[in-house]
């Protein structure tokens, strides 16, 4: 790109990135974010999302300084940077040389076997997301301005030419917006859809107001649910900005170890880690914590933004019937409607959120793979896999517990 007014380059560590400059490409003023398509669509889908703590400097630099994404876990930092005439970042993209696929929640294991019986090497490859967090938002990060489009291009450039200095097989831009993935197929990448389950907030004060959508019969099951929840003497704790401690962590870190060695072997987040969110975003995270006889026995973690609220991850010590549900579900609706937040977004999986208020909506990722004749292969998988996916959400939207006319309409 030598005809080109910018200057790319990747820098291994967040340290060495000013928090400001990416913190203006990525979360810029509301009112100021460009247009990521040339549809009005598009510029409404930016502007509803406004500040994503995701992206922020602060949170990706928790992931590496803790050493949760690094290169002994397998997430090399290699971060793409557009910079102006000026020496002022144009863009950028939160990028990592994986050396697996696990963190991600986009699956990609099969492409990788088929690739390496074929005889190629698919590890390294590029990943475009926030590491361990399956929350949708923008990814290419561009700057406020008239040559926004122009400085995206030159970062999709540079995130094709650090796939060849690597020698990477494929560039992977997990949970990125609709008018991303719209502008991307632009380019050459390859589409493809999942799903999530978000509740919405419709005008909602109070968790009565969104009961009394529902059908009748869902609604007593859910006032069951709450109480049972509780029934063994259990209080609900909220935890935020200063009320957080070292002793909410240390009890929150239990419960995720827990869980994680259960599920996955290797939990993702170290200790380290959430010290380091509390001192760099406490106003930005909810610790739901559920107590009993003095004891914190479960917890969740969220992330606010400033329209909605992030689930992440959930664990415990002693099982209670309905509990996960309140904790993780029930409550951050609670929470939301008292922020006057827009939706909860529950995180990855889970077909129960449906029955308890929470919406099928479709995720996107695009995928930009240098061998072609594999590259067409994965293409016309996903394109199947487009339509099957396509055809599930509009089944789960049949089955949403909400009264006739009551569900959310929105891409």
């Amino acid at each position: 790109m030598s005809d080109s007014p910018y200057t790319i380059r990747v820098a291994t560590s967040l340290a060495g990135v000013d928090p400001a400059q990416w913190d203006a490409c990525a979360n810029p003023e509301p009112g100021s974010q460009p247009p990521e398509s040339p549809s009005e669509e598009a510029d409404s889908i930016s502007q509803k999302e406004r500040f994503n703590p995701f992206i922020s400097h602060a949170f990706l630099n928790c992931c590496e300084a803790s050493g949760s994404a690094s290169a002994r876990t397998g997430w090399s930092p290699a971060h793409v940077l557009v910079e102006d005439e000026s020496g002022r970042l144009a863009a950028c993209a939160p990028a990592y040389l994986k050396t697996h696929s696990q963190g991600e929640y986009v699956f990609d294991h099969g492409w990788a076997d088929a690739y390496e019986r074929a005889g190629g090497r698919y590890y390294p490859k590029l990943q475009v997301c926030v590491p361990f967090t399956p929350a949708p938002g923008r990814r290419l990060l561009v700057a406020p301005g008239p040559r926004a489009q122009e400085a995206r291009a030159a970062l999709v450039a540079g995130l094709r030419a650090l796939r060849e200095k690597s020698k990477c097989s494929s560039i992977h831009v997990t949970y990125e917006t609709k008018a991303e993935w719209e502008a991307l197929a632009g380019f050459g990448f390859l589409q493809r859809t999942n799903k999530q389950f978000h509740f919405f907030n419709k005008g909602y004060e109070t968790f009565e107001d969104f009961l009394a959508t529902l059908a009748s019969r869902k609604r007593k099951v859910i006032r069951r649910e709450r109480k049972e929840a509780l029934s063994a003497g259990i209080e609900i704790e909220w935890a935020t900005g200063a009320g957080l401690t070292e002793a909410h962590w240390d009890a929150f870190f239990r419960f995720y170890m827990d869980t994680g060695n259960r599920k996955w072997g290797r939990p993702y987040l170290n200790r380290k880690f959430f010290t380091l969110l509390g001192e760099a975003l406490a106003d930005r995270v909810l610790l739901v914590m559920a107590k009993r006889e003095g004891r914190f026995i479960a917890g969740a973690i969220n992330l606010i933004g400033d329209d909605a609220l992030y689930g992440r991850n959930w664990g415990c010590v002693e099982e209670h019937p309905f509990l996960h549900f309140e904790v993780c579900y029930y409550q951050a609706i609670d929470f939301a409607l008292s922020r006057g937040l827009s939706r909860v977004e529950a995180g990855a999986q889970g077909e129960h959120k449906l029955l308890r208020g929470y919406e099928p909506m479709p995720t996107y990722s695009s995928h930009d793979i240098a061998d072609p004749r594999f590259s067409k292969a994965v293409e016309d998988f996903l394109k199947q896999e487009r339509r099957q996916m396509e055809a599930a959400i509009e089944a789960y939207g049949e089955h949403t517990p909400f009264r006739k006319g009551e569900r959310q309409d929105q891409d």
